[in-house]
């Protein structure tokens, strides 16, 4: 084992509708007590805590945290709108890797109301103002469209302008999440949509249809983080290795010039994703199996190109040849992903780290990615920042 930190257990609870689940801090302790349960330690090993979530009073953390244990360690609450998972699990590895502590837990939860997001507080700036001067000089602003869904439509629209893209390639995403997601029990949205039946629901913005955004859901999960030598001491066989991992944020490319796919992320993913593939040493071409940031199919085809899955403006080809799905080159959200499974906001980074260490350890049954060796992560959130994560089989 190297001095890199290991994902030594993984904790998931199912994902539902808003409404029907029970309160975030019930939620958040379960998948804590799952991620400790499935490590083989015990609360009490923990050093460090952290906690993700968007909407919630402050120390929504200690609340979840409280009914698996009182032991005094730090709990740290974490909001990085929707990359909050992977920013606590970012947090987590870099405390393990620092010495700070040989084992550091990382939860995130949601407990979110039905329909678009919205703003919450209306009497300051909006925290994306500054992102609204290059969407209008690209796009007229739309009060009766969801915003999420003008910026990342938008960036899907541009796609096609820029590269041809036909409107049912990005539909294909979504029948390819509701496949996968159907091996998934623990994906809020299980049934099967054919292409016909995606292309004609609701159109929302540009090439995007209802059943191409993601849903509003509420869930939990979490990570134990653990060192090299907690790992070796213990026995800990099962821990996955976090062979690389990059957080950016934001530069003057995401605004000028005014160009949508930029203003969501593209920039950001693509950097960090070149930062990790560096330190792992893998190329993209040594990745077997992909959780990626879906929370609208456009997302998720512009990402492909970012990750440098495929090269520019190829994205369209790699779907058609299969290379997103089993049997070919990247297995693309086998969990269903956002568009499926669903997407507790604090919660997502998480459940992408559930899936993937289910993967390098062979246990993911019906959605198992065969050889899968090296697994890479990406989670987004506008604002913004970007996670991402490559894993190691040992």
């Amino acid at each position: 084992m190297t001095k890199n930190a290991f994902v030594a257990g993984v904790g998931m609870i199912p994902f539902t509708k808003p409404g029907r689940s029970e309160s975030y801090d019930e939620m958040g302790a379960k998948a804590a007590r799952a991620a400790i349960d499935d490590a083989g330690i015990s609360y009490s090993d923990v050093g460090q805590v952290y906690v993700g979530y968007v909407y919630g009073d402050s120390t929504c953390g200690q609340s979840a945290v409280y009914e698996v244990g009182l032991t005094g360690v730090p709990i740290i609450n974490v909001n990085n709108n929707c990359s909050t998972g992977s920013t606590a699990l970012f947090l987590a590895r870099q405390a393990v890797e620092s010495g700070c502590t040989d084992v550091a837990l990382a939860v995130g939860f949601e407990q979110m109301n039905p329909g678009a997001l919205g703003i919450m507080f209306r009497d300051r700036k909006p925290v994306l103002g500054k992102f609204e001067e290059p969407l209008r000089a690209k796009q007229k602003w739309e009060d009766d469209v969801p915003g999420a869904a003008q910026y990342f439509g938008g960036a899907g629209r541009e796609h096609q302008e820029k590269y041809g893209t036909r409107t049912e390639t990005f539909a294909r995403i979504s029948e390819k999440a509701r496949r996968h997601a159907a091996n998934n029990p623990l994906a809020v949205f299980r049934d099967p949509l054919t292409l016909e039946e995606i292309l004609q629901s609701k159109h929302i913005y540009g090439p995007l249809t209802r059943y191409q955004c993601c849903p509003p859901t509420c869930g939990a999960a979490a990570a134990v983080i653990v060192s090299a030598a907690y790992a070796r001491k213990n026995g800990l066989s099962g821990a996955i290795e976090i062979a690389a991992q990059a957080m950016t944020t934001d530069t003057g490319s995401t605004f000028d010039p005014p160009s949508m796919i930029k203003l969501i992320g593209y920039d950001m993913a693509k950097a960090a994703a070149a930062k990790v593939f560096d330190q792992a040493g893998i190329g993209p071409d040594e990745v077997q199996v992909v959780e990626l940031h879906d929370c609208f199919s456009a997302n998720e085809l512009i990402t492909y190109e970012a990750l440098r899955l495929c090269p520019e403006g190829g994205a369209e080809q790699f779907i058609m040849d299969g290379n997103n799905t089993y049997g070919g080159s990247h297995v693309t959200n086998p969990s269903g992903g956002l568009l499926s499974k669903g997407h507790p906001l604090g919660a997502t980074g998480l459940a992408q780290c559930y899936e993937l260490v289910g993967q390098l350890r062979g246990t993911a049954e019906m959605r198992q990615v065969e050889g899968a060796k090296n697994a890479l992560q990406h989670n987004l959130g506008l604002g913004g920042a970007c996670v991402v994560t490559m894993y190691r089989a040992g």
